[in-house]
């Protein structure tokens, strides 16, 4: 069983930052690529980031390049998301997932992800 607990979230003024972590733990992979998702109300969830186990391989959604940085830490099993200039827009709930499948390669879509994490709020005032 693989967990996924992400941390970091808040309430933030826009064009203020805030920085998530999403820490995985259990029977994973040592080769797995992870994705940030995120869902507003009333909207469907949306791919934000994603990287491959390696750092490699990195894509954003038009909406947060320039502004969002995905990155990992292997020895630590955690992968963060630097988010600066934020906008009311990103208001959501963000969430991270793993990809163990996805040696080679990365994916945007959600139906790739095997493991969840459980979501964090956040939210940006304007």
């Amino acid at each position: 069983q693989v967990q996924l607990v992400e941390s970091g979230g808040g309430l933030v003024q826009a064009g203020g930052s805030l920085s998530l972590s999403c820490a995985a733990s259990g029977r994973i992979s040592s080769r797995y690529s992870m994705g940030w998702f995120r869902q507003a109300p009333g909207k469907e969830r949306e791919f934000v980031a994603a990287i491959n186990w390696s750092s490699y391989i990195i894509y954003y959604a038009d909406s947060v390049k320039g502004r969002f940085t995905i990155s990992r830490d292997n020895a630590k099993n955690t992968v963060y998301l630097q988010m600066n200039s934020l906008k009311p827009e990103d208001t959501a709930v963000y969430s991270c997932a793993a990809d163990e499948s996805r040696i080679y390669g990365l994916s945007r879509r959600q139906d790739d992800y095997d493991y969840w994490g459980q979501g964090t709020q956040v939210t940006v005032s304007s």
